[in-house]
């Protein structure tokens, strides 16, 4: 058993990742950063929970390009396919469940 206090953890560089745990095929990991991501497709459904900070994240489909707007506590949850990139509002700190080696 641990206790993870997800506001202490710090990586060394953007997107660094504490892995917590793998389930079966997925992974759940706690990602820290202060930069954006880039742009990309997962090959599996991913749920990300902002724990920590603000994420403005962005998503590409039929109707163009939006910006979601993640406060602490909110989930944004992926389908296979949905093209998307967060941009940290400077640091944050996130929960990120999903398939093994997706990127």
């Amino acid at each position: 058993m641990q206790v993870i206090r997800a506001c202490e953890y710090t990586g060394t560089s953007p997107w660094d990742a504490l892995s917590i745990e793998r389930i079966d095929d997925a992974t759940v990991r706690l990602h820290w950063t202060d930069k954006p991501y880039r742009w990309h497709v997962n090959d599996g459904p991913e749920v990300f929970a902002v724990l920590d900070g603000r994420v403005d994240m962005y998503v590409r489909t039929a109707r163009g390009e939006q910006v979601l707007h993640l406060e602490t506590g909110d989930i944004f949850h992926a389908e296979p396919g949905d093209e998307h990139v967060a941009h940290p509002l400077g640091e944050a700190r996130v929960l990120v469940i999903e398939r093994a080696g997706s990127d």
